[in-house]
């Protein structure tokens, strides 16, 4: 029986749970937008991590895959769209760690000051990252494009929560919330198209 530190983290899965049909239905939706679009060969565990910068140059390193995967999974063509998600996600990660861990930093601040400017951070950074992407992407940005982003960050989500729970299961708070506001945002815009 899973044990819950936080009541909050037990609430969010519950809710997640209760709507897993909506879930289902809506990962099937997104994927639907997926056919024909770009598939090339990625990162595959592109996170904040896999990024130094050095002499004002960025270099991404650690070009292995995910360690999980199969090789032959790793080879394989996909949507670059897949790397966004990750690096979107450890944007995320970033900030909700810091606001989890109540004893970072070495001056006290306030936390409602704190968590607004984590809040900021996470929203211009994703903001910053996803423009300068969609820019560069040209023509393979489009709607369909975002559709199928918003899958993958509900694949990558899905996996946190599992890597979580396997492995550092204080820490399930933050891909549960991260998920919770994705299925918030995924199936309020797909009620809105459907004037529900």
């Amino acid at each position: 029986m899973q044990t819950w530190q936080r009541e909050q983290d037990q609430e969010r899965a519950q809710e997640l749970m209760n709507r897993q049909t909506t879930i289902a239905a809506a990962v099937r939706a997104l994927a639907e937008s997926g056919a024909g679009t770009l598939m090339t060969r990625i990162h595959g565990d592109f996170h904040l991590g896999q990024v130094l910068v050095a002499s004002g140059d960025a270099h991404i390193i650690d070009f292995e895959g995910e360690p999980a995967t199969s090789i032959a999974e790793r080879r394989a063509k996909t949507s670059p769209l897949r790397d966004v998600a990750g690096l979107l996600r450890s944007i995320d990660y970033a900030g909700a760690t810091l606001i989890d861990r109540r004893a970072v930093g070495a001056v006290p601040v306030d936390e409602a000051q704190r968590d607004q400017l984590i809040a900021r951070f996470r929203s211009r950074a994703s903001t910053a990252f996803l423009h300068a992407y969609w820019e560069a992407a040209g023509s393979s940005s489009g709607p369909g494009a975002r559709t199928l982003l918003d899958l993958f960050l509900i694949e990558k989500a899905a996996y946190e929560i599992t890597y979580e729970v396997a492995n550092r299961p204080t820490w399930i708070g933050v891909p549960l919330a991260g998920m919770a506001r994705l299925v918030a945002r995924i199936t309020e815009k797909e009620s809105g198209v459907r004037g529900d």
